[in-house]
């Protein structure tokens, strides 16, 4: 085992931490011996060293190699306990080996170069010879760096140690051809601010304004993943800042930045940008269970129907009647371009939809019907409507932000005390499809779904009913039926 002092630059800690990982990782050095042994070179790169160096290593690995991808698949396979070539076509072999010290998932990666066409949306991919050509073509110089195998020499050409103790973030070459090399790029520095906490360098930031329209040439599916890995982060505010502030989510998320102009109807905050960057971090806030990407999409887009509805009224208030409505439209076609999940775009525009509908409450006024709708229509989003509409109180003053959390507990109180009476998680009639059809004498059809949802308003106006009154209101509104 190198000691510390064999990685000149290193401060201790992070030498440590470089250490560390090479002691809970005994992977890298018999692969690297495998490698050696065929004749090729091996190191361990990129996220992997920066996140050792951070103290924030997991057990997924990247490597970069001389080796041809398919002198890859030849020297894994019988040493891995799974191999998968899915990513073989850009240079990378997938690789699973069961140690110990639990599973780890490997990369390996021939090195290579990357670069769009002007018009093409997937990178063209050419191999290299050596590490240093590799590096180079690297996002970031935090990303840059590379313990050399099995050897263990520290390479970083392009001072990715100097910016990581600076947390700075700047490009091996120049931003210009880093960005047209892959524009996803400009996403990727915002989904870093995120995760990291890192300032990109001002260079960057004028390479990201300059060029954020060729963004625009890279799939939805891509921008997404980035989208989803920024908002998962635990900075996701500084992320979507950078992404406002360059102009690229004038391409990506065009109805964050429209925001900006528009004042919320009390007049409290900035702008409705603002209020709806305060929401997200509040939601964050009451997660449970780690970050919830439904949840904080939800929240960062749900005044998103603001400009949209917005009037100035005779007495100089403006009003926004409706934006929830129109917000949840924009949502769903906003989530469809980016290729969401047809679940995941129900949810989040679902939510939308639903997080004012506390507000007519007011002060505990709702009857026990509508306790009932608001926990049918939410359904299984009741939990992450909790979050999203206590999220939704940014005002400063403090009397009226404790009034409106008091309002509603008592809401939650009802609710809590309903689903224990009357098993509110699981509403339905106390007559089912069949029992429908056996009573009217009907066969499957539209009147069988009528009569059943009659049935329902019922079981949500007045609360459970027993089988005989529930047969005597089907009879009773069949007959009005004829």
């Amino acid at each position: 085992m190198a000691a510390p002092a064999a990685l000149p630059g290193l401060t201790e800690a992070q030498a440590l931490g470089l250490q560390e990982l090479l002691r809970v990782s005994p992977v890298a050095d018999e692969i690297a011996r495998r490698f050696e042994s065929a004749g090729f070179r091996l190191a361990l790169v990129g996220g992997s060293v920066r996140d050792a160096l951070l103290g924030r290593l997991g057990n997924d690995l990247d490597f970069t190699t001389d080796a041809r991808p398919q002198q890859v698949l030849k020297l894994v396979k019988g040493w891995a306990d799974a191999v998968w070539d899915v990513g073989i076509a850009f240079g990378t072999v997938g690789a699973r080996k069961d140690t110990a010290d639990g599973s780890f998932l490997i990369e390996i990666t021939t090195y290579r170069s990357e670069a769009y066409d002007r018009t093409s949306r997937k990178p063209e991919v050419t191999y290299g010879d050596t590490i240093e050509q590799d590096l180079v073509r690297r996002d970031f110089t935090v990303n840059a760096m590379a313990v050399d195998l099995p050897g263990r020499g520290f390479v970083d050409p392009h001072h990715g140690l100097e910016d990581l103790e600076a947390r700075v973030l700047r490009t091996p070459a120049t931003p210009e051809e880093s960005f047209s090399d892959d524009p996803l790029r400009m996403m990727r520095a915002a989904r870093f601010a995120a995760q990291l906490d890192f300032d990109p360098a001002p260079e960057v930031v004028a390479a990201m304004t300059a060029m954020a329209e060729r963004i625009t040439i890279v799939s939805a599916e891509r921008v997404q993943a980035e989208l989803n890995k920024l908002l998962l982060a635990a900075h996701p505010v500084k992320g979507l800042r950078l992404l406002v502030d360059t102009g690229l989510a004038d391409h990506v998320l065009p109805e964050l930045p429209a925001l900006r102009l528009e004042r919320d109807e009390h007049h409290r905050h900035k702008d409705v940008y603002e209020h709806s960057l305060t929401v997200l971090e509040q939601a964050i806030a009451l997660e449970t269970d780690g970050p919830d990407l439904v949840l904080r999409l939800a929240a960062l887009l749900h005044d998103i129907g603001k400009p949209r509805t917005r009037r100035f009224e005779p007495d100089g208030r403006v009003s926004f009647h409706h934006h929830e409505v129109v917000g949840a439209k924009m949502t769903r076609k906003r989530m469809r371009d980016l290729k969401y999940s047809k679940d995941m775009v129900d949810e989040v525009s679902r939510l939308v939809e639903l997080h004012l509908r506390f507000h007519g409450y007011g002060g505990g006024e709702w009857t026990d019907s509508a306790v009932r709708r608001y926990v049918t229509d939410a359904g299984p989003l009741l939990e992450r409507l909790h979050k999203l509409t206590r999220s939704d109180c940014t005002t400063r003053n403090k009397k009226k932000a404790a009034a409106l959390a008091r309002t509603y507990d008592s809401l939650e109180e009802r609710i809590t005390t309903l689903k224990a009476q009357e098993e509110l998680d699981a509403i339905r009639p106390a007559l089912d499809g069949n029992q429908i059809m056996q009573l009217l004498d009907l066969k499957p059809g539209p009147a069988v779904g009528q009569a059943y949802k009659h049935l329902l308003e019922l079981r949500l106006e007045h609360g459970p009913m027993d089988h005989d009154t529930a047969v005597a209101a089907l009879r009773e509104w069949w007959a009005g039926q004829q």
